[in-house]
């Protein structure tokens, strides 16, 4: 599975909200400015994290966005469930001989772990650091 620039930078204004939360809604343009992004990319994904309950809109001068629940209580999975979709290391695992099948089930498992046990909470709060230009590929 490969996270696409959807569920990377889904994350990233997840992050950004995390950081700011319970200090009142944080428009995108800053999210934008801040991670050097494209304000109209991040504004096609909030929608959908917005319909799934995630986040909430806030209009007005100081409006934006907002978490709708505490960091500690949203995970990666979810962010990366409502871009990305089911997590699934390849298609069509039914269709593979059983040792191989066992393998991607297991791989598939892993991953599930790894995002669902990650809070957005523990992403707001993790040490930034000088190497960050590493790429993961599932």
């Amino acid at each position: 599975m490969r996270i696409s620039t959807k569920g990377r930078y889904g994350l990233t204004i997840m992050i950004a909200l995390g950081k700011n939360y319970g200090e009142g809604p944080m428009p995108l343009r800053k999210i934008a400015a801040d991670y050097d992004l494209s304000e109209a990319y991040l504004e096609q994904l909030v929608g959908p994290l917005r319909n799934s309950g995630l986040v909430k809109s806030v209009r007005g001068a100081y409006g934006g966005y907002m978490l709708t629940r505490s960091p500690k209580d949203i995970s990666a999975g979810d962010v990366i469930r409502v871009l990305e979709g089911p997590i699934q290391p390849v298609e069509g695992i039914e269709d593979e001989d059983q040792p191989q099948r066992e393998l991607w089930v297991r791989i598939r498992d892993a991953v599930k772990n790894v995002l669902d046990t990650t809070s957005i909470d523990d992403l707001a709060n993790q040490q930034e650091t000088d190497n960050d230009n590493y790429m993961f590929y599932i």
